[in-house]
């Protein structure tokens, strides 16, 4: 009985990953741009602590005065906060 159930599982095993293949190759086949559908390319700006390149949308934002910046962690946003600045 449990040699029957293993041979079912591993059937239903193949059979997904055989659909996720072809369900791969027709989506790859319908995308015409020919970059894998990146085509919505995103400006990164840096971080003023650490240096890490972030996405502006998922990143967090401090507003100095009108320039707005951007950071990889609530660290660096805090350590930017905390940090003394002289005009610029």
């Amino acid at each position: 009985m449990l040699g029957v159930l293993l041979r079912i599982v591993l059937l239903v095993l193949i059979v997904r990953a055989l659909w996720r293949l072809i369900a791969g190759i027709s989506r790859g086949m319908r995308d015409t741009s020919g970059n894998g559908g990146a085509d919505r390319a995103v400006a990164l700006v840096r971080d003023p602590i650490c240096g890490t390149y972030v996405v502006p949308g998922r990143a967090l934002a401090l507003r100095d005065g009108a320039l707005v910046r951007y950071f990889c962690s609530e660290r660096c946003r805090e350590a930017f906060a905390r940090e003394p600045r002289g005009p610029r």
